[in-house]
């Protein structure tokens, strides 16, 4: 793979719709990228990659260091490199942390790039979910949320976020804007997150662009319409609304 590249497993869309089957390995996903999220076979937990280990969060908000041979559905990671770097302190929500992203990117004339962010600080709540693997075909993935996900809240906790962002225009292959995992420091705890309160924090912004897609080879796979994947159902499943 290129340097300054997103490996992307499957699509969104796709993961929306319900395929949920295995693409690739976590340990195959691991080759392509040390940073970056995603989800498991079943959709079974939040996947967060952080310094070349693959986590998964598990719906009590428990984290383990998945399994090698556990199946990947979806996921975007990068080997993220020495990139620019900020301090972002005092945050009161995730509105805000995004707004303070977006000034960061656009001061780079990046809004029409990608962006892989590491941010490792004090946080002062964390309001995150995640789910439980629920084997199915075509079932959507608002549904299988609705049956397995459950949220759950941390509190002044030392960690890693993972925010990958893709520009407006590429809709169609991933959430547009901002989409965050948390881990803590001790790989005890995390998930998807739907708000968070920044203490101190400094940040690494990877500027990237070069996408490489990992479709699923399934016969099954082109049984999906992806274009009927209606960006609203998209956004209540990412933020929780």
């Amino acid at each position: 793979m290129k340097e300054n590249s997103i490996y992307q497993v499957s699509t969104l869309q796709a993961l929306v719709l319900g395929y949920t089957r295995p693409v690739i390995t976590v340990e195959e996903l691991l080759e392509h990228g040390d940073t970056g999220l995603g989800t498991f076979e079943g959709v079974g937990g939040e996947m967060i990659v952080v310094d070349g280990h693959c986590y998964c969060a598990a719906n009590d908000g428990s984290v383990t260091e998945s399994d090698p041979k556990t199946g990947v559905p979806f996921a975007a990671v990068t080997k993220i490199k020495d990139g620019r770097e900020i301090d972002l302190d005092n945050i009161a929500d995730i509105e805000e942390l995004k707004t303070k992203l977006d000034i960061a990117i656009e001061e780079d004339f990046g809004l029409n790039s990608m962006h892989i962010v590491k941010i490792v600080g004090r946080f002062k709540k964390v309001s995150a979910r995640s789910e439980a693997e629920y084997k199915s075909h075509h079932v959507s993935l608002k549904e299988i949320l609705s049956k397995s996900q459950k949220d759950f809240f941390f509190n002044d906790i030392d960690g890693t976020l993972v925010c990958v962002y893709y520009p407006d225009y590429m809709d169609s292959i991933n959430a547009k804007g901002w989409h965050l995992h948390f881990v803590s420091d001790d790989h005890s705890c995390g998930g998807h997150v739907f708000d968070v309160s920044v203490d101190k924090s400094k940040a690494v912004i990877n500027k990237i662009s070069n996408l490489n897609i990992q479709l699923p080879t399934e016969p099954v796979f082109d049984t999906y319409s992806l274009k009927s994947a209606s960006n609203d159902e998209i956004k209540e499943v990412e933020q929780g609304k």
